[in-house]
């Protein structure tokens, strides 16, 4: 008996969960101005996989993506000018908002992101 309402709590924490599959359009202002990019996000369990696109960094490789409810991490690395840039976002979903923060990885500038999703 034990076992089965372990098991109806997970699955009913699963069900709450936010949706953060999918793809997701997010703005931050950078120092010069908006700044926007695509995150196309994949889960399976607590894993998050995907990729991120913006005309400033190109295409980038989600790595270390995590779930855990409502909440995400991962990192990217992209080029910048022929720069290796190591950045690393951690966040959360509200409903159909994305929230996120990124960081570079030599603890430079952080940049709020906020987002909805388009698919």
């Amino acid at each position: 008996m034990k076992r089965v309402l372990i098991l109806m709590a997970a699955f009913a924490a699963a069900a709450m969960a936010a949706d953060i599959a999918g793809t997701w359009k997010a703005t931050a202002e950078g120092p010069n101005g908006a700044i926007e990019r695509t995150f196309v996000l994949k889960v399976d369990g607590t894993k998050l996989t995907g990729e991120t696109t913006s005309t400033m960094l190109g295409k980038s490789t989600i790595t270390d993506g995590k779930v855990d409810g409502d909440n995400l991490s991962f990192g990217i690395t992209a080029d910048f000018q022929g720069t290796e840039l190591k950045l690393s976002y951690k966040g959360k979903v509200t409903g159909t908002v994305l929230h996120l923060t990124s960081e570079r990885a030599d603890g430079g500038q952080s940049l709020e992101w906020t987002g909805k999703k388009v698919q």
